[in-house]
């Protein structure tokens, strides 16, 4: 794994080094800009419109408009300063239960391991965290970005997840037409309640895969090798516009089918008597009646 970022977590007065590593991985195809004409890759150009000209790096500085056309300019070590980058610290405020946060409020996932010389102190906050039950709610500065975050374990590892500040999440309020009162169908309810039993399982991750980019990497195979891409057909889409129907064909998909009746009821077998003679032998079966 590849290291992005070397700090501390504290609290209180102690402090644990450690290092950051990315927790997930982007499994998205990347494809670039092709032109069709001479199937060359395009690149993106750093061009001045009013110098007409390619910008060079060491040339190009961070600025806020503050009104149309008027910007105030920052140099990247003004920003770093700013933000406590410098400070390379993962500050916890507060301890938490896991419960009491959202999961709106989650970002990004990072592995913390111990530095070096920090094992001591890391397995010291990593199993004291782990039997209080609690997490800690952290501030961290990362590539020029301050954030909060939260600091729990998973396994035998503590994690950070980087979470949104109150102020970034949207209000409810702002989503349209969402209904003012709750009303909802007594039958419809309790066939709905039904079928959220029996889809209800243990959550297995392992089981969830990406269809779209299996499709993506296989279109990719046939292209390389000549063949024509072949597409499946979309499944038939039931039109069931009744919510009551809409229910009841749910619940028949997921229930399991019972075994068929036969026409002929099979008859219960009699019990065997037991005879004097018939010790230690087995009992002549009786007739079916």
């Amino acid at each position: 794994m590849h290291t992005v970022w070397k700090g501390a977590i504290s609290f209180g007065l102690v402090h644990v080094p450690v290092k950051m590593f990315s927790a997930t991985e982007d499994k998205d195809i990347s494809m670039r800009m092709i032109h069709k004409e001479c199937n060359t890759p395009l690149n993106f150009v750093r061009k001045c419109q009013h110098c007409e000209r390619e910008v060079e790096w060491g040339e190009i500085a961070k600025g806020y408009e503050y009104e149309p056309g008027s910007f105030v300019l920052f140099e990247k070590d003004e920003l770093e300063r700013l933000t406590g980058e410098v400070t390379k610290e993962i500050k916890i405020l507060d301890f938490v239960n896991l419960s009491d946060i959202d999961p709106v409020y989650f970002q990004k996932t990072y592995y913390l391991a111990p530095n070096e010389t920090g094992a001591g102190a890391y397995n010291l906050l990593l199993e004291a965290m782990r039997q209080s039950g609690k997490i800690g709610i952290a501030k961290v500065s990362i590539r020029s970005k301050s954030s909060l975050a939260a600091i729990r374990i998973i396994d035998r590892c503590i994690a950070m997840e980087t979470i949104f500040y109150p102020d970034e999440i949207r209000p409810v309020a702002q989503v349209p037409n969402l209904p003012e009162s709750v009303t909802v169908n007594e039958k419809e309810l309790t066939m709905a309640k039904m079928l959220i039993e029996q889809l209800s399982t243990a959550f297995e991750p392992e089981k969830y895969k990406d269809d779209y980019r299996a499709a993506v990497l296989e279109a990719i195979e046939q292209k390389i090798s000549g063949r024509q891409v072949s597409i499946a057909p979309e499944p038939n889409k039931s039109n069931v516009i009744d919510l009551m129907a809409a229910l009841q064909a749910s619940l028949e998909a997921v229930t399991p089918v019972a075994t068929a009746p036969s026409s002929e009821p099979a008859a219960e077998a009699k019990p065997e008597k037991k005879t004097a003679k018939g010790k230690g032998k087995k009992a002549k079966e009786p007739a079916l009646s």
